[in-house]
Formats: structure tokens, sequence, C-alpha cells
């Protein structure tokens, strides 16, 4: 694998994709952007998942197995909020689950050997650029995995009796996670862009947000 060629031809996707479109690369659009860039840099993709709601794994290739992640940067790029599994059927208002149970859940849907994020940054010329990073994480990495912190309820500020989700109380590299069931008893992810965190980006590029083209424009071409 050449990391070369990955980081050329994410920049020459990231490009492209902007030239005909200015709302920021989302999750869906990452798997075939990613795709793309695997299979242009010589890496076979065996399958993908399409755009399916599925939880765990979203391409699987010669390289391993993925799960794409879309994220914005906080101010500055000083950290990213990752939204991962439902878990509602371990955890929810009406059955609170356990810290256990929750950890098994997230670990028995771990079925990819890494992350793939797509990070933009839209802070520093909002109305004509946007700067993205690509993060490739080993899914083992500690502080992605749940059963390495400890968990305690979140309660209501209103009434600290009624339990609103999980939370963790410690940090791993300024990673922790967090569950709210009025959310759909969503898992998030925090991670603070340590210096250990940004050691997994493997490429980066700035684009013009401003379309050059429109599809009828580019179908008009052909």
């Amino acid at each position: 694998m050449s990391l070369e060629l990955l980081q050329e031809n994410f920049s020459k996707c990231v490009k492209g994709y902007h030239l005909v479109n200015s709302s920021p690369i989302n999750e869906t659009i990452w798997e075939d952007l990613n795709s793309l860039i695997f299979t242009s840099s010589n890496i076979e993709v065996y399958s993908k998942s399409e755009g399916s709601h599925a939880p765990g794994m979203d391409i699987n290739s010669s390289f391993g197995k993925l799960s794409n992640k879309s994220a914005k940067y906080s101010k500055n790029k000083k950290s990213i909020d990752i939204s991962s599994y439902r878990l509602t059927t371990v955890c929810s208002g009406s059955q609170c689950g356990t810290p256990q149970e929750i950890i098994e859940e997230i670990n028995k849907r771990k079925n990819f050997d890494y992350y793939s994020f797509i990070l933009r940054d839209e802070t520093s010329d909002a109305n004509t650029t946007i700067t993205y990073d690509w993060m490739l994480i080993p899914s083992n990495y500690p502080p992605l995995d749940p059963a390495q912190y400890t968990w305690e309820p979140s309660l209501s500020k209103k009434n600290n009796q009624i339990q609103t989700g999980w939370k963790t109380t410690n940090e791993i590299n300024g990673c922790k996670m967090s569950i709210t069931f009025s959310m759909s008893s969503q898992l998030w992810i925090h991670i603070e862009m340590t210096e250990d965190i940004k050691k997994f980006i493997v490429a980066s590029a700035t684009t013009s947000k401003t379309p050059k083209l429109n599809y009828i424009q580019l179908a008009s071409t052909l």
C-alpha cells in the first residue's frame, strides 16, 4: 500500500466532489469516496454497505474492514464528536440496562478492523474553502473501547431521581463516551485532538466550496 498514492487520491476525491457540490462530505458520501480512493490506490474493495444503516462494517477490502464516520471539528480543531450505535435494545428510559450489557452490545457490533473518519474544518474561511482530514484508527484502539471506561448513570438536571442515560467518569487520551436515552440511546464518542490521536491522520486536503459545474453541465460534457 502506497501512502503517497492514498494521499494523492484523497485530495483528488475531495476536490472532485466539490467541483459539483457545496455541501460537506457526509457519512454516506464518504463510504463511496473511501471506496474510490482504495480502488484507485490498488486496494481491492470486496463489498460496501451501499448506504445501509446497519451497524458495523461499511467497507470490506484487501486493506481490512472499515466503519465509515464523518464529523465536524470544534473551534480551532480542538475536538470532534462521533455518533455511533443506537443501543435501544440494551438501554432506554424504560429499561436503563447495565454497563456490562452496554459494553457487550457495542463490542458485539464491532465487526471491523478500522474506523475511517473524515473530519471537516469549516472555521478558517467558511464561505469559500473547506479542509478535510482522513483518520484511520484501529478498532481495538483503547480510547475507543467502552470496556476501558468506568460508566455511571446520567441524571436529569430537574429531577436527580430520573436516569437520562449513561456517561463515562474517566477520560483516556482525551476521549470519553456518553449515551442519551432521548436520542435513541445513541452512543456518542467525544475525542480531543491530542498528539496521540493526530498520529492517525493519513491525509489532508483543502478545497474550494464553490462548485464549478452542476449536474446538467457535467452530463453535457459526456
